[in-house]
């Protein structure tokens, strides 16, 4: 059983963030999984859909689950890119703990316990990671495994050392997530390397917590294409700190 709120004046204990852009064929099945889970938690919830602009019946699929339970809900954006979404809804989310999770659930959602207490604890980031001891990646092809290990040494340039910063699930305190989320900048897939840069700028606890990762076929990176729009957003992040653009306004 997770502990109360840290924070207070917290209503939710826990905020799930799924930024979804065409994902009409598993949205439904995703979020009832996720609703299955959390209906058997003590804890206070809410569920978070940032529909990016999706072209298909993303949103209107979400809007029905959410009739059947106002717990989930929809927030819809023009398309800007994966971390402009995960950006609107973290700064939209009420929790004490604010958890990315990508709409695929290549992680089982039952996981989202090691990030909580009593499992997890003093942190401000928490980050699911498919490299740390423990975890497990599964049906993984070898190429997409050496595309992120080529990556992963291309972050550890801007002083993020991390094993594993592209997995698209993450635990945030909900405080500390406002104070990252808004100085964002990037809104490709670059954006996760950026808000650790930031946490790591601002000397926050960062963990990384092993996982078991499924591969999804139906997966929506373009390994050339967003591996070279990663490298220009590792570039954008050294000159966006050069330019004293992270600065707390």
């Amino acid at each position: 059983m997770a502990n109360k709120p840290p924070f207070p004046d917290t209503t939710v204990y826990l905020s799930l963030v799924v930024p979804a852009f065409n994902e009409e064929r598993r949205i439904q099945d995703s979020l009832q999984q996720i609703i299955d889970f959390l209906t058997k938690q003590s804890y206070s919830w809410e569920v978070l859909v940032v529909d990016d602009g999706s072209r298909d019946r993303t949103g209107k699929l979400v809007e029905e689950c959410s009739s059947r339970d106002p717990r989930i809900s929809l927030i819809s954006q023009p398309h800007r890119g994966k971390g402009h979404a995960v950006k609107v809804g973290m700064l939209a989310a009420k929790g004490a703990y604010r958890f990315q999770c990508d709409a695929d659930l290549s992680m089982p959602i039952e996981q989202v316990a090691r990030f909580l207490p009593p499992q997890l604890e003093d942190y401000d980031v928490a980050v699911g990671s498919r490299e740390a001891a423990g975890a497990r990646r599964i049906g993984e092809p070898g190429h997409r495994h050496l595309m992120g290990r080529v990556f992963n040494y291309l972050v550890r340039l801007t002083g993020v050392s991390l094993k594993d910063t592209q997995c698209g699930f993450k635990c945030y305190a909900g405080p500390r997530a406002h104070g990252l989320f808004s100085l964002q900048r990037l809104n490709g897939f670059g954006f996760d390397v950026e808000v650790l840069f930031l946490a790591r700028q601002q000397k926050l606890r960062v963990i990384e917590v092993p996982i078991d990762w499924y591969y999804r076929s139906e997966s929506k990176v373009r390994p050339l294409r967003d591996t070279l729009g990663m490298v220009r957003d590792l570039a954008a992040i050294r000159l966006n700190q050069m330019l004293g653009r992270y600065r707390a306004g």
